[in-house]
């Protein structure tokens, strides 16, 4: 028999989420969004605050957005003194941010980012793109597109290899990551090394087992997630007809993709159809890693970085990329 009993969190991180979230609180409605994205935003810290200290430039661009949208914004995070006059064209990490499809800012990632530019030697470029609901489907995914289009184009200007591209967010990011993967496949747009997917939001239904699981429960429960999809797709979320490049697990066809990590908690609701994706390109012949972390909660490694499951996840991230990366 089925069970919706929930996985426990991990020891260590428990009193970290205990303290991260109250579940006595209403839920989120509608006309809290504005109050929650700007408490978000607050959190965030700039860009050279992060990397004081450390050997890495940022640069912030205004580049073109899709055909007939607005232009769009990306921070770009060298190691200093790249690119030079004889500089070796570097790989790059294009990163897409998380906040469900309906919040969140590139700058949320930028500490995450200049620990790979720093530890990696390579480039990152983090981009801005459209919110739900006042943009829904298909902007976040088009502009999310158009970006890549734009660092693959300017590759020399930005002092990057184009073939050594990994896309790569965690949660909503991580599903527009995975979209934007299924985009440059059946567009023929630009070679991408590989997909870096860190707890992806990927499935609109909503109806594995670990989707009820945590109901009213963890740093991302179901109600969220069912507001994020609300505002992405409207009355068509769960539905007969979504898009793939919305909801990746939508897809009939993941063959032919990039390598991909999948990164993914046991005790959050993503996991089950996080494990599914990997099945089903492994069932291709297709490259896929996958980590399910036990006792990990939806974005653990920002919840408690300290803790010893985020270090592990850490060095297994770092490992793919640098396979991948050559590095």
């Amino acid at each position: 028999m089925t069970t919706t009993t929930a996985v426990p969190f991990e020891r260590e991180i428990e009193a970290v989420i205990a303290a991260a979230t109250t579940p006595e609180a209403p839920p989120m409605q509608w006309a809290d969004l504005p109050k929650i994205r700007q408490a978000m935003n607050q959190m965030n810290r700039p860009a050279d605050e992060v990397i004081a200290g450390r050997a890495i430039t940022a640069e912030d661009r205004i580049i073109p957005g899709p055909a007939g949208a607005p232009d769009l914004e990306v921070t770009i995070l060298r190691p200093t003194g790249h690119p030079g006059p004889v500089a070796e064209a570097l790989p790059v990490l294009y990163n897409i941010h998380g906040g469900g499809m309906m919040m969140g800012h590139r700058s949320m990632d930028t500490p995450r980012l200049a620990d790979l530019v720093n530890e990696l030697g390579v480039v990152a470029v983090n981009v801005e793109y459209r919110l739900a609901p006042e943009h829904p489907h298909p902007a976040s995914s088009e502009d999310c597109y158009a970006g890549l289009q734009w660092l693959s184009a300017h590759a020399a200007d930005l002092g990057v290899n184009p073939e050594r591209i990994v896309v790569m967010g965690g949660s909503a990011g991580g599903g527009l990551s995975a979209a934007v993967a299924l985009m440059t496949r059946d567009r023929g747009g630009p070679a991408l090394a590989g997909q870096l997917l860190l707890c992806p939001m990927i499935d609109d239904t909503n109806t594995t087992v670990s989707s009820h699981q945590y109901t009213g429960l963890g740093t991302w429960p179901r109600e969220m997630n069912l507001l994020g999809w609300q505002a992405l797709l409207g009355e068509a979320a769960g539905g007969d007809y979504v898009d793939a490049y919305a909801a990746p697990t939508r897809a009939q066809d993941l063959s032919d993709l990039p390598p991909v990590f999948i990164e993914v908690g046991s005790a959050e609701m993503f996991r089950d159809e996080n494990v599914d994706y990997a099945t089903r390109i492994w069932a291709t012949g297709g490259d896929a890693e996958l980590h399910v972390w036990s006792g990990g909660c939806h974005g653990f490694d920002m919840y408690a970085p300290e803790a010893e499951i985020t270090k592990a996840a850490l060095s297994a991230r770092t490992s793919w990329l640098r396979r991948v990366l050559n590095r």
